[in-house]
């Protein structure tokens, strides 16, 4: 594609809008899809052009899918069949929703005519806005050179394989470490806090040293504040640390560190914080403070 072909993006959400408006800023006509007209008010707030469902794309040639779960994809996928545009577009995949589920719709989408990137994303909602996501890719040559001006927009594509299911292997990996770096961020300061220091100050202090790590300094601040943004919510975690472990129990491997952050993240959505910021994750901790101290 060039910079004056449309490009289709599927979820404007809290992530998914602000790519959208990279992509816009690297001057490429865009169109989004929304099927939530709170989505679509705040995408046109953001004057990002709208549509309810993948039928109305156009003649966008590549369609980037920023979605929460296997079964949004699929039905993105069911939608554009039915509606016949799949074929002759390349479908990028942005979505962490495992390596089987993006093997599976990219067989659908090719038996179809049409070509998928596998591309999932990390770095957040900041870096989102700015462009500066990285994106672990894969895909064929082709499929790839076609899609590469959105990528180029999004941040810095890192090609990680020939195949759809490449990317998605990697973002698990990606995804154990940022799971467990939070949980342990969370471990570390409610440790602090129980020793009666001052967590902003032990923060500050351990920030700079060796136990320093990007979750610490992004998260940290986070979990001390009384009303920390939503940023990142406890239920991608919940999500993201259950595709860890179906990928490692396929590879037959035991992960029990990611078992125990996944633990704090299945508790912390038990206390009611499925939709709180990751951060909030500490409050497990402090949770089980307060039950010990009535006894």
């Amino acid at each position: 594609m060039d910079t004056h072909s449309q490009v289709a993006f599927v979820g404007l959400g809290a992530i998914g809008l602000p790519m959208a408006q990279s992509i816009v800023r690297a001057g490429m006509p865009l169109v989004g899809v929304e099927p939530a007209p709170a989505g679509r008010e705040r995408a046109a707030a953001a004057g990002i052009e709208t549509v309810a469902d993948v039928t109305g794309i156009g003649a966008s040639s590549v369609v980037v899918v920023m979605v929460a779960t296997a079964a949004q994809l699929a039905s993105v996928v069911d939608a554009a069949l039915a509606a016949g545009v799949v074929a002759d577009r390349t479908w990028v995949v942005s979505s962490t929703v495992g390596p089987d589920a993006v093997r599976a719709e990219a067989e659908r989408i090719s038996a179809a005519g049409g070509a998928v990137v596998d591309a999932p994303v990390s770095g957040g909602v900041a870096r989102a806005g700015r462009g500066d996501l990285v994106l672990f890719v894969s895909g064929s040559d082709a499929a790839i050179a076609a899609a590469r001006p959105v990528l180029e927009a999004l941040g810095t594509a890192r090609v990680v394989g020939a195949e759809p299911g490449a990317g998605q292997s990697v973002k698990v990996v990606n995804q154990h470490l940022c799971a467990v770096h939070i949980a342990a961020a969370a471990e570390a300061l409610a440790l602090a806090e129980r020793l009666e220091l001052d967590p902003a100050f032990v923060l500050d202090v351990v920030g700079g040293g060796a136990a320093a790590s990007f979750m610490l300094g992004d998260r940290g601040p986070r979990m001390l504040a009384d009303d920390a943004p939503v940023l990142s919510q406890v239920g991608i975690f919940v999500k993201d640390t259950g595709l860890v472990a179906d990928a490692a129990e396929a590879a037959g491997i035991d992960l029990p560190v990611l078992q125990a952050a996944r633990g704090r993240f299945l508790a912390a959505a038990d206390l009611g914080l499925t939709t709180h910021d990751d951060s909030s994750v500490i409050q497990t901790y402090r949770v089980a403070a307060g039950s010990e101290g009535e006894r």
